[in-house]
């Protein structure tokens, strides 16, 4: 097999323009402008698809897809970390607070660099990995700097980091204490991207950043092949995905449809995307199509202002991919505030035990807002992506918290001021 042209691998597909072209590595764009992805032989991996159980997930992470990946070998083999096999968490509870038949949050803080950036990372290193390249770049506001950072480590890679000036301190320690070499850009995230983006031109850097390469949504399809096997290989109705750049639920989109070409599942969910009304560019383009404007046409530039850094974005770098997918799923864009977000959070933490940061947390802060324009909402099964963990970000919602209650080391006074 050879590892420039992986045997499942048909070719590189523009998302603008359609134009079909072969496979390479590294690939970014279009000569039209427009982003690519990856398209494989269907009819040869719907021959060779074989359904992982659970044990196997658990023990090879989301390689275990490897006939839906673009690789000549297990991906695995280069990292010593368990990326993907994230839990698929059911709450009864939260499902009938919120006005849904069913609702799973699928909890991705636990990844190694306790973001979903994993999948996307660690797909195109072992990409880089299997044609020994051994320097790579990204903008990233945090996650995607730390998730890269993070395997760029376990796989001894060098990893390069433009964060904007805005990035959280915890963040930046993250990139630091992996090794990283941070490039903190005195500007916005797109201020970030666009240098790494011509330096590594300059120096031939392989370029990991959101959007403009292929391959990260390749690993973050992932999180839809584990959906689907979590739930007996049946698809969920609805799904809740935070939207930034657009590329993680370009993504997801893009693996419920791949397993339903091949047969493995009856349909592809409706993709929700919930954004902050500080970084709303997806959901004004999706407004913008339904006007009649050509998805080509509709994504156009914010000035986004959210606490929610992971999903801080004046012009999403993967727009069209996502609004398409929004659009062709049936779904449609909700908008929440910060505040909502912020709610969440606390909400997330203390009643499921699941931690998130604002991004993470903004996909949960969607469903309400949805429902209420869904009667049909109590007959769904829906499933929310929790994608980064609140560590990265703790004060982000730390003003709604009750603060601790300070006490004297004396018990009648401590059983008093508590009382019990």
């Amino acid at each position: 097999m050879s590892v420039d042209s992986p045997e499942n691998v048909s070719g590189l597909r523009c998302v603008e323009c359609d134009l079909e072209q072969p496979f390479r590595f590294p690939a970014y764009r279009c000569d039209c402008g427009g982003n690519l992805e990856v398209t494989y032989d269907l009819d040869r991996v719907r021959q060779h698809f074989v359904r992982p159980d659970i044990g196997e997930l658990a023990r090879r992470g989301h390689f275990v897809y490897g006939s839906l990946l673009p690789l000549a070998v297990p991906g695995e083999q280069h990292f010593s970390l368990l990326v993907g096999a994230s839990q698929l968490v059911q709450r009864p509870d939260l499902a009938k607070s919120c006005g849904v038949g069913e609702l799973h949050l699928k909890d991705d803080t636990r990844l190694p660099s306790a973001s979903f950036k994993d999948r996307a990372s660690s797909v195109l290193l072992a990409m880089a990995a299997e044609r020994n390249i051994r320097q790579v770049c990204t903008a990233s506001t945090g996650n995607a700097g730390c998730s890269m950072a993070c395997l760029c480590a376990d796989a001894g890679l060098e990893a390069y980091v433009f964060v904007p000036a805005s990035a959280p301190a915890a963040k930046i320690a993250q990139l630091t204490f992996y090794g990283a070499r941070v490039v903190r850009v005195e500007g916005t995230y797109d201020d970030a991207f666009d240098l790494c983006w011509e330096l590594s031109n300059r120096v031939g850097w392989l370029n990991r950043s959101t959007g403009w390469n292929p391959f990260t949504r390749e690993g973050k399809k992932t999180v839809s092949f584990e959906i689907a096997q979590q739930l007996e290989w049946q698809a969920p109705d609805v799904v809740f995905v935070p939207v930034g750049d657009g590329n993680i639920i370009a993504g997801a989109y893009k693996g419920f449809k791949e397993l339903a070409a091949i047969g493995v599942i009856d349909r592809v969910p409706a993709m929700v995307a919930v954004q902050s009304t500080g970084s709303n560019a997806i959901a004004l383009a999706l407004d913008r199509v339904a006007a009649g404007t050509p998805v080509r046409e509709s994504v156009l530039p914010v000035s986004a202002t959210t606490m929610a850094d992971s999903i801080s974005v004046d012009l999403p770098r993967d727009g069209v991919a996502a609004v398409r997918a929004v659009v062709e799923s049936g779904g449609e864009a909700v908008q929440v505030s910060d505040d909502e977000i912020r709610s969440a959070i606390v909400e997330l933490a203390g009643k499921a035990g699941i931690f998130a940061e604002p991004a993470g947390a903004t996909a949960y802060a969607g469903i309400r807002r949805w429902v209420a324009a869904h009667p049909e909402a109590a007959d769904l099964r829906a499933v929310c992506l929790v994608t980064g963990n609140g560590l990265k970000d703790v004060g982000a919602a730390a003003g709604l918290l009750r603060p601790a209650l300070e006490v004297p080391p004396d018990v009648e006074v401590a059983a008093r001021l508590l009382g019990i």
